[in-house]
């Protein structure tokens, strides 16, 4: 393979599935032939759109397969690609597509609302055209700290087209573009995380990403029959796709070992575990910090596992710690872990519970992997070997320098990075890129990264201290729940003392963690000095989760004030969320007027930026966003209930296959005959069902009790035992509290709430109480298995018929779900069961089914105005 068009084409050819999706509400998957087919029907749009081979495509949005779908759609067009975290700010996001001179940007749902035009229904906005510009390293443009580009920036790159990520038309198909791409063309600008400085956007061309792949494509093949048994090889990839080892781990190896990639919205340890058992995952690609925080769930799960003993063959470790293998699933067997250093104890912790831990070592200069671990010849603490065609030798002083056909020549705008032994130019094959990490290589070519050269510390003894070390030793401390370590100048001269900065558990001294810590350093590297941060969470870089030791030792020296990037982040997402009020951590929630469905998108949005796990029980507690900074540093605690699980209040036992036989020929044999003794339905627009076999919505308006009977007897046989209705959870509150009220009233509401779940297959769906994410997850769960919800968005039956205003509900679930919605109208139920009498009127009624309704936008209210405007129009095809 030279170019990534190559790759393409080798992906059509594949069967199988290539993603799996949980966005936090529903699991969707797409095999290589859609995924492949819309990348083709994208590239088809960026032609009529005006992208040429050369032209520049940002894409600031959230792991997706849609991500995967338009990455290559333009990689196969020759539009360069230009990643942007889904985190970033908007201004940040702007300055980087003027930095390029993008002609179009891509945004995710979580990034929508941060485009100025971008709120309502419409998925593109109107682009004006703009001058095509060249990509070579040397093109001229503003830089990310140029002056003029500042909260306001996406009004300096005119006409620019602005598209939706999520309304990719997944139907799409086209030709594969007739572009001639060379190994030399750029396919990628990166841009770096800045963790120290601004970022700076390193050129990728396809030969650099090759270069990688045919190399870790060589080391499959020596193995490919040992993999065959694992099959189908599952990657839960928790790497943001804007870096580009996560981007590697997504988008390109998978396919070279018949792989499936598998993304998830929230970083939530036990969503992560849950999500792994549930797909089945053999392998979890991630940071070190992110590798941490589950060793903690993995103590919450079984004890023993904050101390594992060392010596215990493979199959002693899955049996002693078989309670964390069930938990994680029996087919999870390793981690693949990058981005930042991993500390060595904690890779040995995972090795003694019976898992494999495999470092890559690597930059997005260098495309961005240098040495990768044998999966089953790994030595702690080290990242590995180099790949084929990569070299890797030791500095006099220490750094690690690397050549290869995989080195970038550059960065955007022409800077250079490598510097050759004699000081000279020439092709990045033959110069040595100065990593700027310090490492040493063992006898068999092992490299063991031992910290980053600006970031060493010399004492005044001359001694050289590496921060990491320091960093584990503080960290084993009982109380010590984060650390950092800088090094502060004392006078005038150039060396440095040892300092800590702290995050601490309550009760703790810092006095006493640090005399604990010193006790195990040896003499220089013992600490002076000491700060305790006084936010939860030291400030790390989004995605890759390094410290950002810069801003640490400013805040240390008193030249900036802390701050981290979840104080940040917060409050913009919440303005997003309140139509661009002014947001402070003082501001209180109950101004905000919030509902219960932006509680919902909170909670969504405060577990992809926190790694923590939040629900809307946790969001009613808070009062100030202050309050939610503060929760999503702490996250949940250890005795909670399995908040992935669906509570029991949701049924899962109506979904039996004896129930639904049961429910089936009950519904024939007695319950609809029974129906039709005092209601006579009619029925209109049937032919608007046909061919909807998949998953689907019906919204129907709601005049009486009778309502889902009357729906279940309009529709076809075939329908009645995949419907499933919400009811309101709150007519049955003696069964789901009933401590509340006397037994018999308790003993009657839970006969109604099991005979409505067991014979119409309902479930709860809270109208006001918390809970609305729990109802949302389980009705993801229905789609997923092709099931049909039915819904009555107006939330409250209406006495005299008429069609009440329908709640912003019902658009969030034509948006997140991305299902057809049927309108249904019923006329005429009202008077046979009047609301409040429980006598019937025999009479006749209508059930008028409408075309289904595909929905796409972010202003959820306008999109239920949608719907309930196309169940108003079904009235005229109504007979008197």
């Amino acid at each position: 393979m030279t170019t990534l068009v190559d790759l393409f084409r080798s992906l059509e050819r594949r069967s199988g599935t290539f993603v799996v999706q949980d966005d936090g509400l529903r699991v969707r998957r797409y095999s290589y032939a859609e995924v492949t087919r819309a990348a083709r029907g994208f590239a088809a749009r960026l032609s009529r759109a005006g992208l040429a081979q050369g032209d520049t495509l940002v894409i600031w949005a959230e792991n997706s397969a849609e991500w995967l779908a338009c990455a290559w759609g333009a990689f196969i067009s020759g539009v360069v690609v230009v990643p942007v975290d889904h985190r970033a700010t908007r201004a940040f996001a702007a300055r980087i597509a003027a930095t390029v001179g993008a002609r179009a940007v891509l945004v995710g749902q979580e990034t929508w609302g941060a485009v100025p035009g971008a709120e309502g229904v419409e998925p593109e906005a109107r682009g004006l055209g703009l001058e095509a510009r060249g990509l070579a390293p040397e093109a001229q443009g503003p830089g990310p700290g140029a002056p003029g580009l500042g909260p306001d920036a996406w009004d300096s790159i005119p006409g620019v087209h602005v598209w939706a990520i999520e309304a990719l038309d997944w139907t799409a198909d086209g030709p594969l573009p007739a572009a001639t791409i060379a190994a030399g063309d750029v396919a990628q600008v990166v841009f770096t995380s800045g963790a120290t400085a601004d970022p700076k956007g390193v050129v990728i061309r396809h030969r650099h990403l090759l270069a990688n792949l045919n190399a870790v494509a060589g080391e499959i093949a020596h193995y490919r029959g040992w993999l065959r048994p694992a099959q189908p090889l599952r990657f839960l990839n928790l790497l943001p796709l804007s870096h580009l080892f996560g981007q590697a781990m997504a988008t390109f190896i998978p396919p070279l070992v018949n792989g499936t990639v598998v993304f998830m919205r929230s970083l939530s340890p036990r969503d992560i575990v849950h999500r792994t058992r549930q797909s089945r995952a053999s392998v979890i690609v991630c940071v070190p910090r992110m590798l941490e925080l589950l060793h903690e769930y993995a103590v919450q799960v079984d004890p023993a596992a904050a101390s594992p003993p060392d010596g215990l063959s493979v199959p002693r470790r899955w049996w002693r710690y078989r309670r964390l293998h069930r938990a994680f699933g029996l087919k999870c067997w390793a981690f693949v872990v990058g981005a930042a250093p991993l500390p060595p104890a904690l890779e040995d912790t995972w090795k003694r519970l019976g898992f494999l831990v495999i470092q890559g070592y690597g930059l997005t200069e260098t495309a961005p992997i240098v040495t990768l671990n044998h999966p089953f010849r790994t030595r702690t603490g080290s990242v590995g070997r180099p790949l084929h065609g990569v070299e890797v030798r030791i500095a006099g002083d220490g750094e690690v320098l690397v050549r290869g056909a995989n080195v970038s020549e550059g960065y955007f705008r022409g800077k250079g990075v490598g510097v050759s032994e004699a000081g000279g130019g020439g092709a990045a094959a033959q110069e040595w890129l100065h990593t700027g990490d310090l490492g040493e290589l063992d006898a068999e070519g092992r490299l063991f990264i031992r910290g980053r050269k600006k970031e060493v510390i010399v004492t005044p003894d001359g001694l050289n201290v590496f921060p990491d070390d320091v960093e584990q030793v503080l960290e084993a401390v009982e109380g010590v729940v984060e650390a950092a370590v800088v090094g502060r100048r004392e006078g005038e001269g150039l060396s440095e003392r040892v300092h800590a900065v702290l995050v601490l558990q309550p009760q703790t001294s810092a006095e006493t963690a640090i005399a604990a810590a010193n006790t195990r350093l040896a003499a220089h590297q013992r600490i002076r000095g000491v700060s305790v941060w006084p936010e939860p969470a030291l400030p790390r870089t989004e995605g890759t989760g390094k410290l950002r030791r810069t801003a640490i030792r400013a805040w240390v020296e008193g030249t900036a004030p802390a701050s981290t990037p979840h104080g940040a982040a917060l409050p913009e997402w919440l303005i997003r969320l309140t139509g661009n009020r002014a947001v402070s951590g003082a501001t209180s929630l109950d101004s905000l007027g919030l509902s219960s469905l932006d509680r919902v998108e909170l909670a969504l949005a405060l577990e992809a930026r926190s790694g923590r796990r939040m629900d809307e029980h946790q969001l009613a507690a808070a009062r100030t966003v202050a309050d939610l900074q503060a929760m999503m540093a702490a996250g949940t605690g250890p005795g909670e209930p399995e908040p992935t699980a669906v509570p029991p209040s949701f049924p899962r036992w109506n979904r039996h296959p004896i129930v639904r036989a049961v429910r089936r020929v009950s519904l024939a044999t007695w319950i609809l005959p029974a129906l039709r003794l005092v209601a006579r339905v009619q029925v209109q627009g049937l032919e608007h069902l046909d061919g909807l076999d998949g998953p689907v919505v019906l919204a129907a308006n709601h005049q009486s009790h009778l309502d889902v009977p009357v729906i279940f007897a309009a529709l076809p046989g075939r329908w009645r035992t995949r419907l499933a209705p919400a009811m309101a959870k709150e007519f049955f509150t003696p069964h789901f509290f009933p401590a509340r009220f006397a037994a018999r009233a308790v003993a009657t509401n839970r006969a109604n709430y099991y005979l409505a779940a067991m014979f119409f297959g309902g479930f709860p769906l809270p109208q006001r109480e918390a809970g609305t994410r729990d109802a949302l997850r389980y009705m993801g769960e229905l789609l997923d298995a092709g099931g049909a919800v039915l819904i009555f968005p107006e939330g409250a039956r209406s006495a005299s018929g008429e069609i009440q205003p329908f709640r912003a509900g019902i658009g969030m679930i034509a948006a997140r779900f991305r299902v057809p919605i049927v309108p249904v109208r019923l006329d005429g139920v009202h008077r046979i069961l009047p609301l409040g009498q429980s006598r019937f009127r025999p009479g006749s009624c209508t059930v008028t089914i409408g075309a289904p309704l595909r929905l796409e936008g972010h202003d959820y209210p306008v999109l239920a105005r949608e719907v309930e405007e196309a169940v108003r129009r079904l009235h005229a095809a109504a007979p008197a």
